[in-house]
């Protein structure tokens, strides 16, 4: 084959490969979005529609779903919202602050015995949840906060949750000068102070990554409030999810309608924070 004739084939065969790539790419946000999209449009579709086409558009549109959701005797929306919601913002209430305030200790120490807290918290990461839930579940009992918010809040906090977030955080805090930690400290100021006045204003980025992730992992988690919280106590709304769910026969309808009140909070939450997350990254960059 001829020189030109090489080079004629070269573009061709990019122009494939770049054909071939964004073909892959449109499947692969296709296989994500699809049960999205059923899940969403199912929320206002009648029984019969859904059976019948799951991904049919919903014609005629309702919202007899959501209402009898919300109508439900049980209360089963109403409190698994609420359930939810104090679970979720009393852990981010814990979490934030703490995760933060170890992760500037870590930072501040030698950088041996930063490895081995660093390796210490890389075991919360490693180790699966369901691998300890029944020793969580086992020490509650023995203190008295086995089927209690409490008790499910502190698992949250002791759990892989806390090490994740101590992880951003120390890869954030090597971004910041080690000149302005030495500076606020020769004008006198002692650790609290210099995190709460100078460290935990810098990370503002790294705290809405945090939020977010740990916000979203918290209010969809589901076996943490199944086994721990108990039915006794009360259903989060993703156990609400599992309880609407029929012995032999299903209500899709009122189940969709269900699962569409539950993504509404941390869909905007997460809306909000990424926002929050954007706006710190560039005042940061600004400074």
């Amino acid at each position: 084959m001829s020189a030109p004739a090489a080079r004629s084939g070269r573009p061709a065969r990019l122009d494939l490969r770049k054909k071939s790539h964004l073909l892959g790419a449109w499947l692969i946000t296709l296989v994500f979005i699809l049960p999205v999209y059923v899940a969403f449009v199912s929320a206002f579709k009648t029984q019969d529609q859904i059976v019948s086409n799951p991904a049919a558009p919903p014609v005629p549109f309702t919202f007899d779903n959501i209402l009898n959701a919300l109508r439900r005797p049980d209360n089963l929306v109403q409190a698994g919202l609420l359930n939810s919601i104090l679970v979720t913002t009393a852990t981010l209430v814990i979490l934030v602050p703490l995760s933060s305030m170890l992760a500037f200790y870590i930072s501040e120490r030698s950088p041996r015995l930063r490895s081995v807290l660093l390796a210490v918290f890389a075991l919360g990461l490693m180790v699966p949840p369901q691998v300890i839930l029944l020793p969580i579940v086992t020490l509650l009992r023995s203190i008295g906060l086995a089927n209690s918010y409490a008790g499910l809040i502190l698992s949250n906090v002791g759990g892989g949750y806390l090490s994740f977030a101590v992880f951003v955080y120390v890869g954030f805090l090597r971004t910041i000068p080690r000149e302005v930690i030495e500076a606020a400290r020769m004008d006198g100021a002692g650790d609290l102070r210099l995190w709460w006045r100078i460290v935990f204003p810098v990370v503002r980025p790294a705290t809405a990554t945090v939020a977010i992730f740990l916000g979203l992992w918290v209010w969809n988690d589901f076996l943490n409030p199944q086994f721990i919280l108990g039915p006794l106590q009360g259903q989060t709304i993703t156990t609400g999810i599992y309880v609407s769910l029929g012995a032999y026969s299903t209500d899709y309808s009122q189940l969709f309608g269900i699962m569409f009140l539950a993504a509404v909070i941390p869909v905007v939450g997460y809306l909000v924070s990424q926002r929050e997350f954007i706006h710190g990254l560039m005042s940061g960059a600004s400074k």
